[in-house]
Order: structure tokens, then sequence, then C-alpha cells
């Protein structure tokens, strides 16, 4: 069969690779990822600990709160009988022996008008105490003290030279056993008969609160530290990686390696991207096989064109001549055996400058409407003879609601013999078979009419699929010109169309035609959709 086909102008491995910027663009969004989570992560952690400190300081204050109320109504019941027995010596000692001990800060028993009149500090007896800075407000509010104090009424928390303090004041109401007893001083009307005063150091809840506050710091500044390890390593490996690699493969890519593919072994976005990216590549590959074809063949076309008009008329004269000698010598003659293979290859040299005359003729397109199973059946009527000689076998599968197109019939009738004869050529001597099918295919810009040929011939050996189309090649050694597929390549091109070729050595070759459905005279399908196998 003859055949010809197009080699991008740069193959793998053709050109050199430049060093892609990799880990730059990857490595700013890595940074800022990893910046945008310990910001997060931070205001988190620092939220959470703070509202978890202000808890644990709420409930050891309440604990302190809670003692020192314990503290206060244990000197309360220890005074009671002392008191109502009036003797005062008695009060001072057990305030003295309480407020002595570590844990409490100061004691004090003050009267309504806020004179202190126990205390163990014998320099505070005698003085008169602040009622808007001691709690003493909350008895005196509006001139109307109160006849009872709830806890949180009666606490205080404030601060001196030696740090944080707690107080808690306890009224001493008058009881009926204080102003019924033989020795009272108060009289029944007197509701409350003076006031406890108990402060107790939060030193202690303040360095707990501090060591907590550090251990919270430490551990959420670890987690901090773990998450930004674990989410590095994680974003290096499933993104860094990746996205250095795409890089790395665009310059390949621009360095002029159209067939670089990049291994697709994810399914997520960066897969996607990935599986996109070759499929560019192809486009990019198969685009650029095309451009170069068309600049070839156009190449080829003027040169074409100018040597055969230079060698036509020698090449006349040549035969002409050739011809008269060998009619004018002696039959059997070795003159006679030698002007036949003049003859003969100077016809044949004829034969591939009509070649190249048709290759290089840049005839525009007479576009029709256009049945193309009208057309397939015209070119099988042109080769029926050759065809049956050969004994070969000819099945359709034509569809009938084709719809019609515009398109230039003898030129489509031209690709279908092209093909049709190569295929008798490739099955050679002997029974064949040659099948000939019309389809319609759904394509990106609509529809497409299908047209495949098939033979059971010898097939197309796999090195050399990649040249089917080029121009002068072939392997019918001395009987063809390589021009034949070239100039269908040119025709479906200028179509708008499309044509493949698989063939194995051995299984026969399919060649697939698709041309694009035009139904407006106006709207003529783009040269970009040739596909070379």
């Amino acid at each position: 069969m003859a055949i010809g086909a197009t080699r991008p102008p740069g193959t793998p491995g053709s050109r050199p690779r430049l060093a892609a910027p990799a880990g730059r663009s990857s490595g700013r969004i890595s940074r800022q990822v990893i910046l945008a989570v310990v910001v997060a992560s931070t205001l988190v952690f620092g939220l959470s600990s703070y509202l978890i400190l202000k808890g644990q300081r709420r409930a050891l204050i309440s604990q302190v709160e809670h003692q020192a109320h314990l503290v206060s109504e244990t000197i309360k019941s220890s005074t009671r009988y002392a008191m109502l027995l009036n003797r005062r010596e008695d009060v001072h000692q057990i305030i003295d022996t309480i407020g002595r001990q570590g844990e409490i800060h100061q004691v004090r028993i003050f009267n309504k008008e806020g004179q202190v009149i126990y205390s163990p500090e014998k320099s505070l007896l005698g003085e008169f105490v602040d009622k808007q800075t001691e709690a003493c407000y909350a008895c005196h509010a509006a001139d109307q003290p109160l006849e009872r104090l709830s806890r949180p009424q009666r606490t205080r928390i404030f601060r001196n030279t030696d740090g944080r303090r707690l107080g808690i004041i306890n009224p001493i109401y008058n009881e009926p056993s204080c102003w019924q007893a033989a020795c009272h001083a108060h009289v029944e009307s007197q509701s409350v008969l003076g006031i406890l005063d108990v402060t107790l150091p939060l030193a202690e809840v303040d360095r707990q609160f501090a060591v907590n506050g550090r251990r919270a710091a430490l551990l959420s500044g670890a987690a901090i530290l773990t998450i930004v390890v674990i989410l590095w390593l994680f974003f290096h490996q499933r993104v860094v990686k990746p996205v250095a690699r795409l890089l790395e493969a665009t310059t390949v890519v621009a360095a002029g390696d159209l067939e670089h593919q990049l291994p697709v072994r994810r399914n997520d976005e960066l897969g996607l991207l990935q599986h996109s990216f070759n499929d560019m590549t192809r486009r990019l590959a198969a685009a650029q096989s095309q451009i170069y074809q068309s600049d070839k063949l156009a190449s080829l076309g003027r040169l074409a064109a100018g040597v055969a008009h230079e060698i036509n008329n020698p090449l006349t004269g040549v035969l002409v001549n050739s011809s008269f000698l060998h009619r004018r010598a002696a039959d059997g003659s070795e003159e006679q055996k030698d002007l036949e293979t003049i003859v003969h290859e100077t016809k044949r040299c004829r034969e591939i400058v009509k070649g190249m005359l048709d290759f290089a003729r840049q005839a525009p397109l007479k576009r029709t409407t256009v049945d193309i199973n009208g057309v397939v059946e015209r070119a099988l009527k042109i080769v029926d003879n050759q065809l049956a000689v050969k004994n070969i076998k000819v099945t359709q599968a034509l569809r009938d609601d084709l719809p019609a197109t515009y398109a230039d019939a003898n030129q489509i009738v031209q690709v279908l013999i092209n093909l049709l004869v190569n295929a008798a050529d490739d099955i050679g001597p002997g029974a064949g078979e040659i099948y000939v099918g019309t389809e319609l295919q759904a394509v990106e810009q609509g529809q497409a009419i299908e047209i495949k040929v098939a033979d059971n011939g010898g097939g197309i050996a796999e090195q050399d699929l990649g040249r089917i189309f080029e121009p002068f090649f072939t392997t019918k050694d001395q009987q063809g010109t390589g021009l034949g597929l070239a100039v269908v390549w040119g025709i479906v091109q200028e179509h708008g169309g499309s044509i493949k070729v698989d063939s194995r050595v051995g299984r026969g070759a399919t060649f697939t035609i698709l041309l694009p459905v035009i139904s407006t005279p106006g709207v003529v399908g783009g040269g970009d959709q040739a596909t070379h196998a």
C-alpha cells in the first residue's frame, strides 16, 4: 500500500530539557497555607486556653472563698459563747489564735460604725475602716442595712502591697439569745451587732494560675508545632511535589518536547490537572504535526510544480523519440530491448511528474450539497473493474439517514479512489476483501460523517505508521510515487476533517475519515482536526 505520514519536528529526547523553577511557587503556597494554619491554630488554642484558665481561676477563687467562709463561720461559732458571756479576753484569745495561722492574712471584728473592736493586730484596734472599700456598702446602701447577705455580696478581692487578697465579711446578727441573756448589752431592735471580716491571701491562686498559663502555652505551642510539621509533610508530599513536577513538565513542553507525559496516579484535583496537562500536550503535538505537514506540503507543492514544469517537455521528447526508435528497431534485437526499457522508465517518470502536478495543484474547493453515500458508490463504480480483475470482494455498510453536507464531491471521490487502489495493491494477487462503510458520529463541533475503508491485506509495519502521509514515502518499491496519501491528507484537511489509520502487519489496514457536517454554505470546518496515527 502506498503510504506516507507526518513526523513532528521534535521527538522525545531531541530537545534539551530546561530546569523548572521547582518549589518556588509551590513553596510560597505551602508557606501561605502553613502561616494561615498557624494563625488559625493560635487563635483557636489561645481562645480555648484563655477560657479554660479563666474557668480554673474562677474555681480556685471559689475554693478560697469557700475556705474563707468556713474560717469565718468557725470564728463566729467559736466566739459566740464568749460573746454571750461578754468575755472579751476569751474573744481576743480565740481571734488571736485563729488569725495568726499562716493561711489567714487578717481577722477583724468591727461594729456597725466601722470601728475595729477585735483583731490579732493590736495596732488596728480602734481604727475606722472605709465602708466603701471594705464591702460595707452592701449593708449601708441608701442608709438601710440589709437583714441578710448572700456570699457574693460579702466577698471582695483587692490588692495591697503584698499582693492580691480575698476578703469576706460575716455580719454578727442580734439573735434572741443575745438580747435575752442576763448580761445583754444590746437592745432587741438592733439587728446587726458587728461585722467579722476575714482576709486570705491569693498568692497561691495566682501562682497556680501562672503555672497553668505557662503549661497551657507550652502545650498549645507543642500542638501547633505538631500540626505544622504534619501539615508541612503532607502538603509537601501531596501538593508541593506534584506541582513542582507539573512546573518542570511545562518547562519541558515549552522547550519543544510535546510528547512529554506526566504519570497520573491520583483521582483528586491535582490528578485531573495532570490528566488535562497530558491531554493538552497530545493536542499540541497533533496541532504541531498538522502545521508541520501543512508547511511541508506547501513547500513540496511549490517545488513539485516547478520541477514538473521544467522536466515535462524534455521528458515528452524523450518518450516520443524512444518510442519511434523502438518501433524501428529489429524485433528481438538487443537494441529493441534497451529502447523498451527506456520507454517503460520514461512512462514511469511521466506518471511521477503527473502525480507531482496533482499534488502541487492548489485548486480551490468547489463545494456543493453532497450525498456522501452517492460519492462512495461513484468511487466504487470507477474502480469496480480493477477490483474484479484482482478477485477482490467489496462489502458495503452505508448508513441510510446520513445528512447532506457541503463538500467538493470530485475531490472526495479522488480520496476514496486512492484509498481503494492502495487497499487493492496491498492485498496483492489472490482473493481479498475490502470493507467500505459510512456512519454518523458526534464530535465536539457537532456531527461528522465517518467513512471507513478497511482491507485484509498485509498491513503496515509499526515503524512506518508515523510516515504514512509523508510525501514521496512508499512501500511499493518502484511501483509507487508516494504522493497518493499525501494528496488524500491535504484534501481531507481542506474539508476541515481528520484522517487516521489503524494497522498491524498481517491484519490489514483501516483508514477512518471524519468529515464535519456543514449545513450552511458559508460555514466551513477548520483544518485543525486532521489527525495522524
